[in-house]
């Protein structure tokens, strides 16, 4: 599973040249269902650790939206950056561009406040409405002040564009490198498969890719855990992102179960 996951996620193949690649290389016979049906697993059960880690984020984040298939038909990736640690907060797969998809992609990233940062929350995003819409709907529920600086356009021509620009190229670039990824499989064939793709993509990039545009000889991931730094190799850390994935559900279940006795 972990070289499955090295050659599909790191590497970018398809899973056809997966499946060669395991073959040509490391003499291993597998059919490309059975790589996808690995990658869909771990997916599973590496989620609720990347869902649930302490990125203790900054005050300054970018949302944006970008374009994908799903059985032929248009949908939608919705990713919100930590500007400061370039950590993905929160993302989210919709068949719509409306503002429920958005609202649960800003519900996941504001989730890993320990306490929200209110009115010193720099949110910056483009000039699409549903994200002045989903601020509306955090004022109902939690009383919280959301204010929207959206970035309009292509060139400076007011203040607002001039100052927040670097955040909208930020999250323009993280949909590029999603999009390399993307590529390799023509569109999704269905909404769980590209959920389950977008997913280990996530961990990839918060907890195995080197940092993004910076020059370091450590070649460090966005976000360092102890356990990961003792893996000398690719296939091994994911396999240790699966085992802290399991360990995650594991306390989630033991917390469940204490509620419920």
């Amino acid at each position: 599973m972990g070289l499955c996951l090295t050659y599909r996620v790191n590497l970018k193949l398809s899973l056809r040249q997966t499946v060669q690649a395991l073959k040509d290389i490391h003499n291993i016979e597998i059919s490309h269902t059975m790589v996808n049906n690995y990658a869909k697993t771990a997916a599973v059960i590496i989620r609720p650790f990347v869902d649930a880690y302490d990125y203790n984020p900054s005050n300054e984040m970018a949302a944006d939206e970008t374009y994908i298939k799903i059985n032929g038909v248009k949908a939608y990736v919705w990713l919100i950056m930590d500007k400061i640690s370039r950590s993905i907060l929160g993302y989210q797969v919709s068949t719509s561009r409306d503002v429920g998809p958005c609202i649960l992609t800003m519900r996941m990233a504001f989730d890993k406040f320990k306490e929200f940062p209110g009115k010193a929350l720099k949110f910056i995003a483009d000039g699409y409405s549903a994200y002045p819409l989903a601020a509306q709907q955090f004022k109902i529920e939690k009383d919280w002040e959301i204010f929207i600086t959206q970035v309009i356009g292509l060139t400076n021509d007011d203040e607002v564009s001039k100052e927040f620009r670097p955040f909208k190229q930020l999250i323009e670039r993280l949909n590029r490198t999603f999009k390399e990824s993307y590529r390799i499989t023509c569109g999704y064939g269905t909404e769980d498969g590209a959920t389950h793709s977008v997913s280990l993509w996530v961990a990839y990039y918060n907890f195995l890719r080197p940092r993004p545009h910076e020059k370091n000889e450590g070649r460090e991931p966005l976000n360092k855990v102890e356990l990961l730094e003792g893996a000398d190799n690719m296939p091994g850390k994911w396999q240790i992102l699966i085992y802290l994935g399991q360990q995650t559900i594991l306390k989630q279940q033991q917390g469940e179960a204490a509620i419920c006795s």
